[in-house]
């Protein structure tokens, strides 16, 4: 597996080393002994969930208070996805700022994301099928949700007609809003 650290600290892509020949390809998805190593501490699977979406759908910007906190191993199942994670911890010297990748099903690239760190996603194809193992359960109350639109981000999501979105999403704060509310976790030395 090699993996490669995103501008946002602690943030890494994680590309596998497939094996192909006539049949197809074999590769290993997620060894949690080797994200530990990259990252240097635990990351115990406590959730996996699965998303399915049309193409261009937009999902995001998405993160967890601390407590209880939320890491996140992003991959793509079926299809392809531009994938954006956000520094939201206070303190940090990127806050506010953002990293993007394109996951496919074909190179079975991962993203890693530390707790504090948002996360959201534009599909690029129809029947999107994205995986997100969890080191944390889903705790009502906890979620974190920013606008993906936000003019301070400004995301360069890249869609040429505008995207799909749930109202939840429509309907979320702003960075500065979320930042003046005090649900923003604040940065520790080596993330």
């Amino acid at each position: 597996m090699q993996a490669t650290e995103a501008k946002v600290p602690g943030v890494h892509v994680l590309t596998p080393r497939q094996i192909r020949d006539e049949r197809g390809a074999f590769f290993e998805s997620l060894r949690t002994d080797l994200i530990e190593d990259i990252v240097g501490q635990p990351f115990e699977v406590k959730q996996i969930n699965y998303s399915v979406s049309h193409r261009n759908t937009l999902r995001g910007i998405h993160s967890v208070t601390i407590p209880p906190g939320q890491a996140k191993y992003v991959s793509c199942v079926r299809g392809a996805f531009r994938d954006f994670v956000v520094d939201l911890r206070v303190g940090s010297p990127t806050f506010g700022e953002n990293d993007s990748n394109i996951l496919d099903a074909d190179s079975g690239r991962a993203v890693y994301i530390p707790e504090g760190v948002g996360h959201g996603f534009l599909t690029l194809t129809d029947d999107t099928c994205i995986c997100y193992v969890l080191s944390s359960t889903y705790v009502p109350g906890t979620q974190i949700d920013i606008d993906p639109l936000d003019s301070d981000l400004a995301l360069p999501w890249g869609f040429s007609e505008l995207p799909l979105i749930s109202k939840k999403d429509r309907r979320a704060r702003s960075l500065a809003a979320t930042l003046k509310a005090g649900l923003l976790s604040e940065w520790t030395d080596g993330g």
